[in-house]
């Protein structure tokens, strides 16, 4: 294959989970043991600015849905995060995935 690399570019935004230090070091685990074996694909992650809801346009529809279900006296439950959501955005909710065996 000469120098020929495969790499999976991966856009995120700036959400908790995406800037995480435990998805921030399997990320970093991932690239070294494919450095290292040099089999498989390295992940190129590429963050999008913190300001930049032109970049995504999910943002600004996300900002207007959170506003609409939280309330600031409490913390939701998920069952009443994903319910309010469906409502605010008129869907019906879909069957949860099943959590993988560990």
């Amino acid at each position: 294959m000469g120098n020929f690399k495969e790499v999976f570019v991966l856009v995120w935004d700036n959400a908790a989970w995406h800037v995480s230090k435990r998805v921030r070091g399997w990320v970093e685990r991932h690239n070294r043991r494919v450095r290292r074996s040099k089999t498989g694909c390295r992940i190129r992650v590429c963050r999008l600015p913190v300001k930049g809801p032109w970049l995504n346009p999910i943002e600004p529809k996300w900002v207007h849905g959170k506003r609409a279900i939280v309330e600031p006296d409490r913390r939701l439950t998920a069952d009443e995060v994903r319910q309010r959501a469906c409502d605010y955005y008129g869907c019906k909710p879909h069957p949860l995935l099943a959590k993988p065996a560990t």
